[in-house]
């Protein structure tokens, strides 16, 4: 290594960048485990921006022509040294990368912009729709981007602030299911593993990032193509937390793999940091996974001791008294109180019309109730302990109560009670409890991809199709386990494809009342064979024709609406029932609030000089909870709206902080400045519980500091 080092240097003299790539390779190579997952990190990431405007400096690819595919030659980078007009067409002088000296002009339409992952950005938020259901609701968020460029944005809005990050990553099976680079990854491709473990750690690190230390949760999907090196790879990036492996089956009618054994499973990842774990569910997931929900009853026990040992009067005299039987009517009169160990209990003497009924075993012999004289009285007063039967002739009588666990729930109000039954105890009627351990091999009708996942998806998207979308009733338990008793989750999916996550997000909150938000990213991307069809008809990624047909376009935005509203994108209602645990018309739809955003790529300049703030908003509105209205233009020099405020013109402070005063939710302002002295001023006058935010330089800080963590990778 010392001999590569003294040639980088030299290197170094003549072209200073070319120094810094090999240096961060020789890094990269000098890093490299001993033992466990060994992989090209160092392999370089890109994504092409379609409809990205074309800026100086910008690195772009030169598409191929109208009516062709791409070819090898097209995927190299060139730099954009100026753009100008001529005779009403946009020109781009650029070079090539690689070659300085190579260069032309090039029509800015056959160019698109392309962001390699180590390059800063400076991402902003255009709306294209929303969906309003849910009143004072916080907003579900569908963010159409690059998910890395997602993730490295949602850390200036939630570092460390998520509850719960579910991903169905691409599962490597090399039959064009993902890109890198922008190619598709092939069977025949000698890195595909390496490409994926690069493309995966990356996302990773950041998602790290945004999960709550202190209690959350990342949970991973995946099937048998790569479950080992994922699980090796969690490990290396969270060695910190707790990390379980489930079993599922999703697809019982199983699916065929050549000659081998036909796979009915998935795999699912569970990362669990600081107090995160399963929460107890109403079924274990696999004996008695029947796909409904499995109703929980009291067990009444004997409140005369019994076992091999600890049961005799001698052990606890304090546990031996009588209880007093009504002759005429066989019921309790009373409860007695303990009598002296040396005492014969032939010596007490009854009430009148009474007899001593004593905890005697079957032999006769002297043994002990389980409870003391005062915790029986009052039980037999509530309900939760009754006679069940007496023997006037050998003094004894069998009494049943509740205990422990279940003497906690029924005094709770977790069981529903109907009265009380001939014998006088409580009747409690079995109920939908959480009290069962799930286990780590599921077998549960509801989460069969097929029926509960391409079928289900097919009644909100009537002849509009997706790959292998997730049951949305395994989504919903799966999170159940971590969200349950948190009302206000925040719920991140970088992966989410049709939008089953915050489909089944908005499941869980109407069972309880939730306030849950999700957070979805996918892309635009458009099957590797529509792709051909529209390239025949001349359309390119960009156009509105090719846009138009992507996932998130396509499938995403329109699912999450029906979802809302009922109603089919062609204006029908949603047809069938919900199932398992909460069963309503699909067509009701739910109480929920969504809104739709396109992540853009912004100039610094033209952020930190105030001109991009439209694109800035939606960041600051997601950052102080995504719920109430949106400040979308400070014109007026500041606003406040229910959770946030934004002061531009800091001569208007006073009037800006008697607002932020006024308002009882509000949990963040941002300020506009370049001084120290004028934002160290504001802070002081605002509330405690109010967080100052100094904009623009806290969010181009964020995201310099991104770009050098992912150039240092």
């Amino acid at each position: 290594m010392s001999r590569l080092n003294d040639l980088i240097r030299q290197v170094a003299n003549k072209d200073a960048q070319l120094a810094k790539d090999l240096q961060r390779e020789t890094d990269a190579l000098a890093d490299r485990r001993a033992f466990g997952l060994n992989f090209e990190r160092h392999t370089p990431e890109a994504v092409e921006l379609p409809g990205r405007p074309v800026r100086k400096n910008d690195k772009v690819r030169v598409l191929p022509d109208r009516g062709e595919s791409p070819k090898q030659e097209d995927e190299r980078l060139f730099r954009v040294i100026k753009t100008y007009s001529e005779d009403g067409t946009m020109w781009a002088d650029v070079e090539a990368v690689d070659d300085p000296e190579e260069g032309w002009s090039v029509a800015v339409e056959d160019l698109v912009v392309v962001a390699e992952f180590r390059d800063p950005i400076y991402p902003g938020l255009v709306s294209t729709g929303k969906v309003e259901r849910g009143g004072n609701k916080p907003f579900h968020t569908v963010i159409n981007a690059e998910n890395y460029h997602a993730l490295q944005a949602l850390l200036y809005t939630h570092r460390g602030a998520v509850d719960a990050i579910y991903i169905d990553p691409p599962y490597n099976t090399g039959a064009k299911d993902w890109k890198y680079n922008n190619d598709y990854v092939e069977s025949d491709d000698h890195y595909r593993h390496s490409k994926w473990l690069a493309m995966m750690e990356r996302r990773l690190l950041l998602a790290k990032e945004l999960l709550n230390p202190d209690d959350s949760v990342l949970i991973v999907t995946i099937d048998e193509k790569e479950y080992l090196r994922l699980g090796l790879l969690l490990e290396q990036c969270f060695s910190e937390a707790n990390i379980q492996m489930v079993t599922s089956s999703i697809k019982p009618s199983g699916s065929q793999r050549g000659d081998e054994f036909s796979r009915v499973e998935e795999f699912i990842f569970f990362v669990m940091f600081g107090e995160s774990h399963p929460a107890t569910s109403t079924t274990d997931m696999l004996r008695d996974a029947d796909g409904d929900t499995k109703l929980a009853t009291v067990t009444w026990q004997g409140l005369r001791r019994r076992g091999s040992t600890d049961w005799k009067r001698s052990h606890r005299p304090n546990g031996f008294y009588p209880i007093f039987i009504s002759v005429a009517h066989g019921t309790i009169h009373s409860v007695g109180d303990p009598i002296p160990l040396a005492q014969d209990r032939e010596t007490v003497e009854p009430p009148e019309g009474t007899w001593a009924a004593w905890p005697l075993d079957p032999r006769r012999e002297e043994g002990r109730w389980q409870v003391s004289p005062d915790r029986l009285r009052e039980q037999l007063e509530e309900g939760t302990a009754a006679l069940r039967s007496a023997d006037e002739a050998i003094g004894a009588a069998s009494i049943v109560y509740l205990k422990g666990g279940d003497l906690a729930l029924v005094r709770s109000g977790a069981f529903e009670v109907d009265g009380r039954d001939a014998e006088g105890k409580l009747n409690v009627l079995p109920t939908a409890l959480a009290t069962r351990k799930a286990k780590t091999m599921w077998l549960m009708p509801s989460h069969d991809a097929s029926a509960h996942g391409t079928a289900l998806l097919s009644r909100f998207l009537p002849e509009r199709k997706f790959p292998f979308p997730k049951s949305l009733f395994a989504v919903e338990d799966t999170l159940r386990f971590f969200v349950t008793g948190k009302p206000n989750a925040t719920i991140v999916d970088f992966f989410s494809g049709s939008g089953t996550t915050a489909h089944a997000v908005m499941r869980l909150n109407r069972q309880d009342g939730g306030r849950r938000r999700s957070i979805s990213v996918t892309n635009n991307e458009v099957s590797a064979a529509e792709q051909r069809g529209l390239r025949a008809e001349g359309l390119r990624p960009g156009d509105p024709g090719w846009e138009q047909w992507g996932i998130c376009d396509f499938v995403t935005k329109p699912r999450i609406e029906a979802a809302i509203t009922g109603v089919t994108p062609d204006g029908d209602p949603v047809n069938g029932d919900y199932r398992f645990i909460d069963d309503f018309p699909m067509s009701t739809g739910f109480e929920e609030n969504a809104e739709f955003f396109t992540l853009t790529y912004e100039s610094a300049m033209r952020v930190s000089s105030h001109r991009e703030f439209s694109k800035i908003a939606p960041f600051l509105w997601l950052r102080a909870g995504s719920e109430g209205r949106r400040i979308d233009d400070i014109s007026t020099g500041w606003d406040v709206a229910d959770a946030y405020g934004v002061i531009a013109n800091l001569d208007l402070s006073e009037q800006f902080i008697k607002a932020v005063e006024a308002e009882d939710g509000l949990t963040h302002a941002f300020i506009v400045t370049d001084e120290d002295r004028l934002f160290e001023a504001m802070v002081r006058q605002l509330p405690e519980h109010v967080e100052p935010v100094r904009l623009y330089s806290s969010y181009l800080r964020n995201f310099e500091i991104e770009a050098g963590r992912a150039a240092a990778r």
